[in-house]
């Protein structure tokens, strides 16, 4: 129970700080914030200072900053619809950078006290194995791309391989101090003697962990970061050529439900905070990717329209009333509410089935 009540809370904290991000760049931009809440619901606490009402209200999934011009036109200097193209922009995307920021800032504590972080620096390879070669793979060489996804940390490398089924390779290594390409590079998974005394399946191509610095580690963390980014990526293009369906998606009930399982999972309290935490920092990046999609009722569809208008009043000196696009924005709030009432419901079915 105490891992339901953990997830429910992270996944309600990420929400917040994203409205935080909005909140502190309206007010640096000088755009009045008629209320900033956090939580949803009834409120249980409320005070106004300034021009803005502060509010802590009953459930904690989320929280919302309410602009003074956001819904609609409005005559005071300080709203919204009255600043500039680049501090609309900022205060659109300050949502997503805070949850870029907190997925960032959570794996660098994660990995502040690591020892050492396997490279994807190829260190030597299995008693025969036919892909060492002076026209294949050699020991040193450090794989920089495969089949044109870039390698930004070592899990990539068994992620990418894996994702390949025709069973050749394109190949980009770093040779001394040069950077070689392997075309159509033929690899298969073999069994190989493991030094066990057992046998294993795979590429038969080892790799090592180098000594951590703090250098690395932030270099470790950052790639870390990007590479989440690669994996929502990854995902939309599955479900937009057909690899995914609707029934892979996951709603609220279904990271709580992920969360709680990780952490049930885990051999050790520490273990469990640094799994859920870990898991935490994707849903964090998910959250900033996701919201930049330009898409209505999002930050990416606010953005679109941002440009859109811009383009508009250079050429046409009219621009889209505000009134339509929030019918748009609106239409596309309920879309997604729709989207997300049929991902929770095949959450919770999953729960039970």
């Amino acid at each position: 129970m105490i891992y339901v009540i953990a997830a429910i809370l992270i996944f309600g904290i990420l929400i917040g700080l994203h409205e935080s991000g909005h909140f502190m760049a309206a007010k640096a931009c000088g755009v009045r914030v008629n209320e900033f809440s956090i939580g949803m619901g009834p409120a249980i606490w409320s005070k106004k200072k300034g021009d803005t009402l502060y509010a802590l209200r009953a459930f904690p999934v989320g929280g919302y900053c309410a602009m003074e011009g956001e819904e609609e036109d409005s005559e005071d200097p300080a709203a919204l619809n009255n600043q500039s193209f680049w501090k609309k922009l900022l205060i659109f995307v300050a949502g997503s950078a805070m949850n870029f920021l907190t997925g960032l800032v959570i794996i660098l504590l994660l990995y502040a006290g690591a020892q050492g972080f396997y490279t994807p620096t190829i260190t030597g390879f299995a008693e025969g194995c036919p892909l060492e070669s002076e026209s294949g793979l050699q020991s040193g060489d450090t794989l920089i791309s495969i089949d044109g996804e870039h390698v930004y940390i070592y899990s990539d490398v068994s992620m990418l391989l894996g994702r390949n089924t025709d069973g050749t390779f394109d190949l980009v290594v770093r040779r001394d101090g040069q950077k070689v390409k392997l075309q159509d590079f033929p690899m298969e998974r073999r069994e190989y003697a493991s030094v066990d005394g057992g046998t294993y399946t795979g590429f038969g191509i080892y790799f090592e962990a180098e000594e951590a610095t703090f250098g690395s580690r932030i270099a470790y963390s950052w790639n870390n970061a990007v590479d989440f980014i690669r994996v929502v990526r990854l995902s939309l293009q599955m479900l937009l050529t057909g690899e995914a369906g609707l029934r892979d998606l996951s709603g609220p009930v279904g990271i709580v439900s992920t969360m709680t399982e990780v952490g049930e999972q885990s051999t050790s309290v520490r273990d469990a905070v640094e799994n859920i935490a870990y898991f935490a920092a994707l849903i964090a990046v998910n959250l900033a990717v996701m919201n930049l999609l330009p898409l209505p009722a999002l930050d990416g569809g606010k953005i679109f329209f941002l440009v859109i208008n811009t383009v508009a009043m250079l050429i046409f000196r009219r621009q889209i009333p505000a009134k339509y696009e929030n019918y748009i924005h609106f239409a596309g709030l309920i879309l997604l509410l729709g989207l997300m009432l049929v991902v929770t419901f095949q959450d919770v079915w999953k729960l039970f089935t």
